[in-house]
């Protein structure tokens, strides 16, 4: 305010009364009897009392600072104070009256400016005789201060005057913390620079930054309420929290903070907002909601970093953790992501997040409830913090969880399982969990089938693994995960079974491990034709699959793998294929079957790869192997091909029909018994048949280079 007591000029004659003076004199004049002094006054502010002297007069004669209504004895509790009746006959307050509110608040900072603490502590006495000595509720009285300082801050210079302004609002906070912060959120939101400029001040402050910060914290998760504060509160945290130093001032009460911002994350990702609160203010159309998720990502990045844990920030910024915190379907997945890093580099907060966690899992409210239990599940892959409950309260609760009729809860329970077991590594917590994880693969959610392969994947790599079990009961379960149509599902599967191979690989080296050797043959044609898999990773992960099955059973065509699956080479695909027919010949017509399965898959890469596969197979199989009605049924479809949309479908369908052509043919020649001994006798000398070899055009498809993927130019 230009016509406060900085708009003096210095040499302007001035009264002989201090504040507190001022104060007495104003119940003097109500006939009040006097009260004694709030604080013996130290030495240190003695000494500045005389320049109070020169500036008290600022007050005029005829303002409200000198005609209060009714007032409260001075020293009495703000409990005790007597609220006067509201009624039409209660004038409102003018912009006047505020301003003389900040004149005379600015005088007593000024004059006590350089006393340190104790000049603070009696700035905020004096203040509080003041304003009691108007005889109105004391919170209005501070809300009007507020508001006329938040009107003279812009207008003050830099110096002396502005650091008077916020001194002021320093010792307000110091006895009337909650009521400061109540006049200063609705500025918070949209932002205002006079505000924000207030919130750090209160923030530098290390006497009242921890009082502030618990009034924002409550504002955030205290009873239902409009959710336009909650927003504010959220903007004012991340302003206070963005100052050096004042993170420290959240010692006691840092879970409640961190819970507290991941939650209304969760509420503004959802765009959740109580009842009772109009549409319109949930949320402000002047602020985008993204603006709201940026500045709570941001308040947690500070709040982290601010206690040492930048591991933490880097984890999640690496792993595009925070990006999924701020997301409505990826929000527990960025909680996840958070605990995990947590667990990793801040374990000295884990057992307060865990004791804070407790009583939210049973909250009525689905984001902190649902946010409490993304917690508790990757808190539990720390090993000290999950003994902090007894080991058969925590199975109870996540059985619990896993028998609920809400996917995301089921899931949530499925990873607990996992984390337990795997982490205490006890074969009783094994034996509970297979049951659980097998009956996952079988669900509809695509969280919850991913869940168990990876807890599954996990489970192999342990030491004493039930390779053989497992082997078993995912024998009928894995193959058809192996055609999802889920991109992640297929790629999770195959990467199952390469981690099943090479956990088993000594047993199929010598011809053991039955249900393990048979769930490879009855894959090999799904591993072969994923290669060409539209999804990155599930061609990736066919090829490791398909090279961690080279390996086991010592076939050899590592190289040929390899090719297939970089560059698309039929010559490779051959050698192949005739590996698998001579190997496991009793196998022929289930990779036949297999084969003529995805001629009619909707994706072309996959249906030239398949009639290609199927021309080779054809080629090097022996008329005896192979049924009649298989080769009419292959022969039809292929026909159908032939008239693909994609041209390179339609040419490849030629070539292998005639392969499938000519060996009908071989088939159906009519043999005596010797010619047919003597046939079979040729057939095992000659490794290849009498037939022409099936000659491909290249594939009209991307080829999945390493060059392509790492960004290399090709020479030339």
């Amino acid at each position: 305010m230009a016509g406060g007591v900085w708009g003096r000029a210095h040499g302007a004659p001035v009264g002989g009364l201090t504040l507190t003076a001022l104060a007495e004199g104003i119940r003097a004049s109500q006939g009040q009897p006097l009260a004694p002094p709030l604080m013996k006054p130290q030495p240190e502010v003695q000494g500045i009392e005389a320049e109070a002297e020169e500036l008290a007069s600022v007050a005029e004669p005829g303002s409200a600072a000198a005609t209060p209504t009714a007032g409260s004895e001075p020293g009495t509790p703000r409990s005790a104070q007597r609220t006067p009746p509201e009624g039409p006959h209660q004038a409102p307050r003018s912009s006047r009256e505020e301003g003389v509110l900040a004149d005379l608040a600015l005088c007593t900072a000024a004059c006590l400016e350089e006393a340190g603490f104790a000049g603070t502590q009696a700035t905020a006495l004096t203040l509080t005789s003041a304003l009691e000595a108007r005889g109105e509720r004391l919170e209005d009285q501070v809300h009007a201060l507020v508001r006329g300082l938040l009107a003279q801050v812009p207008s003050l210079a830099d110096g002396r005057p502005r650091r008077a302004a916020l001194r002021v609002l320093s010792a307000l906070a110091l006895e009337h913390a909650r009521d400061v912060v109540c006049a200063l959120l609705p500025r918070s939101l949209p932002p205002d620079r006079a505000a924000t400029e207030l919130w750090h001040s209160l923030s530098r402050n290390q006497r009242v930054n921890a009082q502030v910060l618990v009034q924002l914290l409550w504002a955030l998760k205290g009873p239902p309420r409009p959710a336009r504060d909650a927003l504010a509160a959220t903007r004012a945290l991340g302003e206070m929290l963005a100052v050096s130093g004042c993170v420290g001032a959240t010692r006691g009460f840092y879970p409640h903070l961190l819970l507290a911002l991941v939650t209304q994350l969760h509420e503004l990702a959802r765009g959740t907002h109580s009842p009772d609160t109009p549409k319109a203010w949930a949320v402000p159309h002047r602020v985008p909601l993204q603006g709201h998720a940026s500045c709570a990502v941001e308040a947690l990045k500070a709040l982290l970093a601010g206690d040492g844990s930048r591991m933490v920030v880097t984890c999640m910024e690496q792993a595009g953790g925070w990006r999924r915190l701020a997301g409505a379907r990826t929000h527990l997945e960025g909680v996840l992501l958070l605990a995990s890093a947590l667990v990793a580099h801040a374990d000295h907060h884990l057992r307060g997040l865990f004791a804070d966690l407790l009583p939210r899992l049973r909250s009525a409210h689905d984001a902190q409830r649902l946010t409490a239990m993304a917690f508790f599940t990757g808190l539990l892959q720390s090993r000290p913090t999950a003994r902090l409950l007894r080991e058969e309260a925590i199975l109870e609760r996540l059985r619990a969880w896993r028998g609920d009729p809400e996917p995301t809860v089921r899931w949530l329970g499925l990873l607990g399982l996992g984390h337990l077991a795997l982490n205490r590594g006890k074969v009783r917590l094994v034996t509970t969990l297979l049951p659980a994880l097998l009956g996952a693969l079988g669900e509809g959610d695509a969280r919850l089938v991913g869940a168990a392969l990876g807890a599954l994947r996990r489970l192999l790599l342990r030491p004493r693994a039930p390779v053989r079990v497992l082997s078993a009961e995912l024998e009928p379960r894995l193959p058809p995960l192996l055609d999802d149509a889920r991109d992640s599902i297929r790629a999770s599967a195959v990467g199952l079974l390469g981690t099943l191979v090479r956990r088993g690989r000594s047993g199929l080296r010598l011809g053991l491990r039955g249900p393990l050797r048979k769930l490879v043959l009855q894959s090999l044609v799904p591993l072969l034709l994923r290669l060409h898999d539209p999804s990155r990773d599930a061609a990736e992960s066919s090829a490791w699959t398909l090279a961690r099955c080279d390996q086991a059973l010592r076939w050899g065509l590592l190289e040929e793998v390899v090719t297939v699956a970089h560059y698309d080479s039929p010559e490779a695909l051959s050698r192949i294929c005739r590996l698998l027919v001579h190997q496991y010949p009793s196998y022929i017509p289930q990779f036949l079957s297999q084969t003529q399965g995805y001629l009619r898959s909707p994706q072309d890469p996959l249906r030239r790869a398949a009639t290609v596969l199927a021309g080779f197979l054809v080629h090097h199989t022996s008329p005896r192997r192979v049924s009649q009605d298989l080769l009419d049924a292959l022969l039809q479809d292929l026909r159908q091909l032939q008239g693909d949309p994609e041209p390179a479908v339609g040419a490849a369908a030629c070539v292998s029909a005639q392969q499938v052509a000519l060996l009908a043919r071989a088939q159906s020649r009519p043999r005596g018994p010797r010619l047919a001994r003597l046939a079979r006798c040729l057939t095992r000398r000659h490794a290849h048949p009498a037939r022409a070899p099936p000659v491909y055009t290249d594939s009209p498809f991307q080829r999945r280079s390493l060059a392509g993927r790492w960004g290399c130019s090709g020479a030339g």
